[in-house]
């Protein structure tokens, strides 16, 4: 099989490679679309002398070509070294590494909520069908419509204010007081991805149980839950897997306004002040970050599918 799906997954990886250097040299190519002089806007408004405008040009490749400055920028990328902040004076790398944990684990754990709920959700709404569909149905719409920054404070006026279940901010200490801090966060950044998780995957069980193999294995004796396992959930999981891979990249979008409302010391938060502090080197350290994990997650999620269901290569029929 390894050797039957070789070409496959070299197609895949090189589309994912091609993606993240069209994706860096857009990214590298914004300090240079800033109107007027890009100095002035890496200056932070300070006066600069004619030494630090040159030190400026010369740090951030300003007085090279752009084929050149590029090459240079992603280069030390490579290297793990994306810059230095304008306003924390410090490595860019320094900044994200000692956050990552914090958001790292928050979206893990939101990912793990929106596809547990949202897969059991549409698996029984396709099984049970009826008023459980209906009800579950209205439960995804509403979901799915519920913006992130209205679903934390929604939480954290229930469960924090409220009814005093979870803290309002901070992110713990130790793995178990993390997890507990970290629960409305994870919570306000997996409701918009269970709503669209629950609807497609209620489709998807839908049609896959109305399928003729399906009723062959029902008419042969075979259990109800061996069915849904082997013949349902089986086949419709490859497109599913996609959707998630799709979903969970998004979330690290997500974090920067669920981490601003529980005061979470994450990317997240850190691009926020990034961008309202025109901190340009941070902003474009985060957003090549956020490309390579979008671009990583969901060419692990291709590379995967195969093992799920080989027809995905072999181009062969339903079974």
């Amino acid at each position: 099989m390894l050797r039957s799906i070789a070409p496959w997954v070299g197609r895949r990886v090189l589309g994912a490679l091609l993606t993240l250097v069209v994706a860096s040299v857009i990214i590298y190519s914004t300090l240079r679309l800033v109107p007027g002089d890009p100095v002035l806007a890496l200056s932070g408004g300070r006066r600069l002398n004619a030494a630090q405008i040159e030190a400026l040009r010369h740090s951030y490749g300003l007085d090279q070509g752009f084929a050149q400055g590029y090459l240079v920028w992603i280069t030390d990328a490579l290297h793990l070294d994306l810059g230095r902040s304008l306003v924390y004076q410090t490595s860019v790398t320094s900044l994200l590494t000692s956050r990552l944990g914090v958001s790292g684990l928050l979206i893990v754990y939101s990912a793990l909520l929106a596809t547990v709920f949202g897969l059991g959700v549409g698996l029984l709404s396709a099984v049970k069908g009826g008023l459980v569909n209906r009800a579950a149905s209205i439960l995804a719409s509403v979901s799915t419509a519920t913006p992130t920054f209205l679903a934390a404070i929604g939480l954290l006026t229930v469960f924090s204010v409220n009814l005093g279940w979870f803290p309002a901010t901070g992110a713990g200490t130790g793995f178990g007081d993390r997890i507990w801090h970290l629960t409305l966060p994870a919570f306000a950044m997996a409701i918009a991805v269970f709503g669209v998780l629950a609807r497609l995957s209620t489709v998807a069980f839908t049609e896959e149980l109305g399928r003729e193999h399906v009723e062959v294995a029902r008419s042969r004796g075979i259990g109800g839950g061996a069915v849904i396992a082997r013949h349902v959930v089986r086949n419709a999981l490859p497109p599913l897997l996609t959707v998630i891979g799709l979903l969970v990249a998004t979330l690290f979008v997500g974090t920067a306004v669920v981490e601003s409302a529980f005061g979470l010391d994450g990317v997240g938060s850190l691009l926020v002040r990034a961008v309202s502090r025109r901190d340009f080197p941070v902003v474009q350290g985060i957003a090549l970050i956020a490309v390579a994990l979008f671009v990583v997650v969901n060419t692990l999620v291709d590379l995967v599918t195969p093992f799920v269901d080989p027809r995905i290569t072999s181009g062969g029929p339903a079974r």
